[in-house]
């Protein structure tokens, strides 16, 4: 293996890429939202992200059990654990849920799901989710799914 080396910009010795006396790069997340009314859905419109270290693209995650069996509950208990299917994904992935940036909701029926909607709002204020969102309403998802959730997170 070759080592390059350089004088390290920090202690002003020789170093290899990747020094440990580097500062760590920390990601910065600019909320920009020209107006207050998305506040109180759970949203924001835009969000700027610089200096991330990775990112996270989650496939869509619906009520699946760990068998992978489909869930046939109501809108709500989907929505519950969709939600901890986002989470599991994040945590193992070695991401917060506080990193997403984008969260698209898809749903078979917006009235069924704004009629829980709280259950969604409380698990993002409990994150400090600031998240760019779009929701979709679909003709249908998989089997027998009312509602996905689609994630892009940071760190």
């Amino acid at each position: 293996m070759i080592w390059v080396t350089s004088i390290c910009r920090y202690s002003r010795e020789l170093c290899r890429p990747h020094c440990k006396r580097q500062k760590a790069k920390q990601m910065e997340k600019q909320i920009i939202n020209p107006w207050q009314w998305q506040a109180s859905r759970s949203y924001v419109q835009a969000v700027e992200v610089k200096q991330e270290t990775g990112t996270l693209y989650c496939s869509g995650q619906a009520a699946i059990n760990a068998a992978g069996q489909s869930s046939t509950a109501d809108m709500k208990t989907q929505l519950l654990q969709a939600l901890h299917n986002l989470e599991q994904v994040i945590s193992e992935a070695g991401y917060e849920c506080q990193g997403i940036v984008r969260l698209n909701i898809y749903t078979t029926s917006s009235t069924e799901l704004f009629a829980c909607f709280d259950v969604f709002q409380d698990w993002i204020a409990r994150h400090n989710v600031k998240q760019a969102s779009t929701l979709f309403e679909v003709k249908s998802l998989f089997e027998t799914l009312k509602v996905e959730l689609e994630a892009t997170v940071v760190k």
